[in-house]
């Protein structure tokens, strides 16, 4: 009985045993079933990056300035593509030259003679790239001249010409017989071009030019010759049509991330002193470019001494109070309206410096001050030197047409050279040249 008990009593113990671990075991499924079930983390949502849309391509009017102007140059090894004995290829240079001493007999048909025109006269800046030519002593050298105009209209009126030219010249009458062999590729990417050999027998003058044009540029590569010779013309003119694609494209895609700001214009008081009047985009002082000349005149104030040209179409002079300088006003060609306006001189032949300090001023710039501090304040400008007038100045242009000239009293690279003179002109008033 006891044995049984016993045995009954370790049964029964086991089985509690088992019954609470079942129930422990349960209990826990239970508690784990009845726990909340924690939500699943989700990643975070990226944040919406802020728009970053392209700006509108700019479609304003393709006007270089400047520095601008070395898109259009071509490398050393492509002017020797085209002038094989071509030797000391330059870097592009700011300084122009002008000769300007008139032509020689009319060309029938006139339109002609737009072959032999300075091209660069008329233009408001360049760059130029010269070589040498040892192989051909009695010419001796050759030039790429990048030509910069006031606007579009003034390079495609003179573009035209030049195509007329190419198309109508193939033989045409001068001194004697001269013919001018030119190819012109079709137009592309609104560049222009084409490219020949002009033999002149009366004046025994022969020259190879290719050109090309987009905007307000014109490029010329020039190349006189002696004896009989072939140049590449159609290689010549595609490659300066190239170069001015890839500048042009390049503009348009500066202007498009850089959009030009037009500079703000300082306004002046009539009736405040001359000194404190300021050179502008829009004129000098309280006398605005574009006026006409009665209303520019009159706002010079009480005192000043008007003068008349004198001569026909020259500019109108003010004297300031007691003598101290002058500003000059010049109408635009068989017209009204004032074109250009003057403080001090407009050449550097004369003798007189006006005082800088009783007239008006660019910036901190005044007549008087050396001519390199214009350069370093204004720089990317044109140092031109007009041989046959005798006048030097440099000039800087504003996208809008407006060129400021600081005239020098010799020439701008000799030391010491300084400003007799300020000139802002809108320089798209210009007439152009007319050939035919």
């Amino acid at each position: 009985m006891t044995s049984r008990r016993k045995h009954m009593t370790v049964f029964t113990t086991c089985r509690a045993r088992m019954m609470l671990a079942s129930i422990g075991i349960g209990g826990l499924v239970v508690l784990s079933a009845c726990a909340p079930t924690p939500q699943a983390s989700s990643s975070p949502s990226p944040s919406p990056s802020p728009s970053t849309a392209s700006p509108e391509p700019y479609a304003g009017p393709i006007v270089f300035v400047g520095d601008e102007l070395d898109a259009f140059a071509l490398t050393p090894e492509e002017i020797v593509g085209i002038v094989p004995e071509a030797t000391d290829v330059g870097d592009p240079s700011p300084v122009l030259e002008q000769v300007s001493d008139g032509g020689s007999l009319p060309a029938d048909p006139p339109i002609c003679d737009a072959l032999y025109a300075e091209q660069s006269l008329g233009s408001v800046g360049a760059r130029t790239v010269e070589w040498q030519v040892p192989t051909d002593p009695a010419n001796g050298f050759g030039r790429m001249t990048i030509i910069q105009f006031a606007d579009e209209a003034q390079a495609e009126g003179r573009m035209d010409q030049l195509l007329q030219a190419a198309e109508q010249c193939a033989e045409f009458a001068k001194e004697g017989t001269v013919t001018f062999d030119a190819v012109i590729p079709e137009p592309s990417e609104d560049v222009r071009a084409f490219a020949g050999s002009l033999v002149d027998a009366g004046l025994d003058w022969r020259s190879f030019d290719a050109f090309a044009s987009t905007g307000n540029v014109i490029v010329q590569l020039w190349q006189p010759f002696s004896g009989d010779r072939d140049f590449d013309a159609e290689a010549a003119a595609l490659l300066l049509q190239t170069r001015a694609g890839e500048a042009r494209s390049g503009l348009i895609a500066e202007l498009t991330e850089n959009p030009p700001v037009a500079e703000t214009d300082p306004s002046g008081d009539a009736g405040a002193v001359w000194s404190e009047w300021q050179i502008g985009v829009g004129g000098v002082g309280p006398l605005r470019l574009g006026d006409s000349v009665d209303a520019a005149l009159s706002k010079a104030g009480e005192d000043a001494q008007v003068m008349e040209p004198e001569y026909d179409g020259g500019p109108w002079r003010l004297v300031a109070p007691g003598g101290a300088g002058s500003i000059l006003v010049q109408p635009v060609e068989a017209g009204d309206a004032v074109s250009s306006i003057t403080v001090g001189s407009d050449r550097s032949l004369d003798e007189s410096v006006d005082d800088g300090a009783a007239l008006p001023h660019r910036g901190d710039i005044r007549l008087g001050a050396p001519v390199a501090d214009a350069m370093a304040a204004y720089p990317g400008g044109t140092v031109f030197d007009v041989v046959a007038a005798g006048d030097d100045y440099y000039a800087v242009t504003t996208r809008d047409g407006q060129v400021f000239r600081f005239q020098a009293d010799r020439d701008v690279a000799e030391e010491g050279s300084i400003i007799v003179g300020i000139t802002v002109e809108d320089a798209t008033a210009r007439t152009p040249l007319v050939f035919g």
